[in-house]
């Protein structure tokens, strides 16, 4: 209080009576009065006179002279007024250092009763400040609401987003152990091959140096007897007694009749056609009946074809006949979808098939649910039963998703499609079988039977004549 006193004491001295502000560069008229020296400059412009706002007195000629010591006494009342501010008195309007006691309803700043008579006021709207405060504090109970209920659905949305990133890191995790596992599995059985055959080649050649060692050693034996036959026949030709002579050699003639043995060259080799065959495809289709899932070995279902399918005899191949066949209208039967499903259905587990492609322009594959419609138009889209990818002649590779196609950017169609069901992870997933690169997955929590789709789509004119064909169980 003392502050706000002392504040108003000095300002009552330092006013400009023309602003009613602190001066602001304060001069001395020849009567001693005092004006800041834009206020007065800027009243003589405008009157086109030069007199004392204050007692009238006018002036042949502009003498203004500057009073140093009245702007030292506003300098100082200025800073009083700014540390009564800091310590909580209230808002002072700076430009003329005043209280501010309005709120422009216009411009919404605080100002004093000397900016509202301002022409940079003029014709604007104000209010008192209490006034002020409870109309913004109306205002801000809708806002606090909103912004509550907004903070509740971040706050909702937080807490799904984290629950997200632990489902993907989880899966994440799981596909890796999954990974690590399949190819140990892999390594596993390649090593076993592996040690398998080098046994076998190590037995082969164990087998084959034996017998042929033995067979040296004999040889190397008659070497040593041929050896010695001939330096006693040698010391024999020297002999000079006839019948010492004949002697010797008849006994020698007896020994090398019954020592004489018959010559015998071992020239086995190891068989290369067991131990040098093609041995990453042999390999392969050793490991083919170990890998789950196997390409599955699928057919045909007759009863579920539209009477314009042709099936082949094998029920493994399917296209689109000249005319409509002569068969039963039973309620598995598609009437107007030119589709067919596989015999066998599945509701569990991972099952894997691939099906021919080549040469067609015009086809679809995938999975359809038992509950799926059979009679009349069908849209084969998940919200039908439907999980399938197709290829058209204008829109390419696309996923039959709704309300839209989802197109699936491929430049250059594969031979084959690889069809994935995990029923269990709810996924359906499909794959260039060329190279096993990923296509398109569906998500969707399974329930009943499934069965494998297909469409061999139109002739068109013969250019899509070629069936749809499901490959063998090795992929044939």
């Amino acid at each position: 209080m003392a502050d706000t006193l002392q504040s108003r004491s000095c300002t009552q001295h330092v006013s400009c009576p023309l602003c009613r502000g602190l001066f602001a560069d304060p001069v001395a008229l020849e009567c001693g009065h005092n004006f800041c020296c834009s206020c007065i400059t800027g009243l003589w412009e405008r009157e086109a006179r030069n007199s004392c706002p204050e007692c009238g007195r006018e002036f042949p000629q502009r003498k203004l002279t500057v009073n140093r010591r009245l702007a030292n006494l506003a300098e100082r009342a200025r800073k009083v007024r700014l540390e009564a501010g800091a310590r909580g008195a209230k808002p002072w309007c700076a430009e003329h250092q005043e209280a501010v006691k309005l709120f422009c309803e216009t411009d919404l700043t605080l100002i004093c009763y000397t900016c509202r008579e301002s022409r940079a006021h003029k014709s604007h709207s104000f209010s008192p400040l209490n006034e002020a405060v409870e109309t913004f504090k109306e205002q801000l109970g809708p806002s606090l609401q909103s912004l509550t209920e907004k903070r509740q659905l971040f706050a909702e949305t937080e807490l799904k987003q984290i629950r997200h990133i632990s489902e993907v890191k989880a899966q994440a995790t799981c596909l890796q152990t999954h990974i690590i596992s399949q190819f140990a599995e892999m390594h596993r059985l390649l090593t076993e091959k592996e040690q398998r055959l080098l046994r076998e080649l190590r037995r082969e050649e164990e087998r084959l140096l034996d017998t042929m060692g033995r067979n040296l050693r004999e040889i190397q034996e008659n070497l040593n007897s041929i050896q010695k036959e001939i330096v006693e026949i040698q010391q024999q030709l020297e002999q000079q007694d006839e019948v010492a002579f004949l002697k010797v050699e008849t006994a020698r003639k007896r020994r090398s009749k019954e020592e004489c043995s018959q010559l015998r060259l071992v020239s086995d080799q190891l068989c290369l056609g067991q131990f040098n065959s093609p041995l990453q495809y042999t390999v392969w289709r050793e490991m083919l009946d170990s890998i789950h899932p196997a390409p599955a070995s699928l057919t045909l279902d007759l009863d579920t074809a539209n009477p314009w399918l042709l099936v082949s005899e094998d029920r493994t191949s399917v296209r689109l006949g000249d005319k409509e066949q002569k068969v039963p209208d039973t309620p598995q039967r598609f009437d107007r979808g030119a589709f067919v499903l596989g015999s066998v259905g599945f509701t569990s587990g991972r099952h894997y098939w691939q099906v021919e492609v080549a040469n067609k322009r015009w086809w679809g594959v995938g999975l359809a649910s038992e509950s799926a419609p059979r009679k009349g138009e069908i849209d084969p889209t998940p919200e039908s039963g439907f999980w399938t990818v197709w290829l058209f002649p204008r829109q390419g590779w696309v996923a039959r998703t709704a309300p839209s196609l989802t197109p699936l950017g491929l430049d250059a169609g594969p031979r084959k499609v690889g069809v994935l069901l995990d029923y269990g992870a709810g996924q359906v997933s499909f794959y260039n079988a060329d190279n096993m690169s990923h296509v398109y997955t569906y998500t969707h929590p399974f329930t009943g039977r499934l069965y494998p789709f297909f469409c061999p789509g139109p002739n068109d004119d013969g250019s899509n004549s070629a069936p749809l064909s499901i490959c063998g169980a090795r992929g044939q």
